[in-house]
């Protein structure tokens, strides 16, 4: 998997802007993957990339339930967290492939676990803790 750009994330202002203008540039199909220990900040970043898409609702952790659809936006967003899951194919029972295939925009936080499973052409966001409190690092496969 080969980074294609790298990206120093200042503030919290910064990941909206990253957030709502790649939310802007997504199209049906598209499969966002994070990677990032917790608190990195994958969650919030979800929640930016929904603003752009046009999506109203807060976007909250589906931790517990694995995936939450929200459809009020240009594209529906199913936002899923497979940190829960213990086999990479739990996925396809929950029918991951037919949201992945769909006619929204996919992310998937915690992606290393089921990276086997995604499509091939999945954008990547491996998210890393910057020097200085709030800062994050974005390493980006697109």
């Amino acid at each position: 998997m080969e980074i294609k750009r790298i990206i120093k994330i200042k503030n919290e202002k910064e990941t909206e802007n990253f957030g709502r203008r790649l939310g802007e540039s997504l199209s049906a199909g598209d499969v966002v993957a994070m990677v990032g220990d917790l608190g990195t900040g994958k969650t919030t970043l979800t929640g930016y990339i929904a603003r752009g898409l046009g999506i109203k609702e807060t976007v909250s952790s589906p931790t517990f339930t694995i995936i939450k659809e929200y459809n009020s936006g240009r594209l529906p967003l199913y936002h899923f967290d497979v940190y829960r899951i213990g086999d990479p194919e739990e996925l396809f029972n929950i029918g991951a492939d037919e949201y992945f295939d769909g006619d929204g925009v996919c992310v998937v936080e915690w992606a290393d676990l089921v990276s086997e499973e995604l499509p091939e052409n999945s954008k990547y966001i491996f998210i890393e803790y910057g020097e200085k409190e709030g800062e994050r690092i974005y390493k980006c496969t697109f």
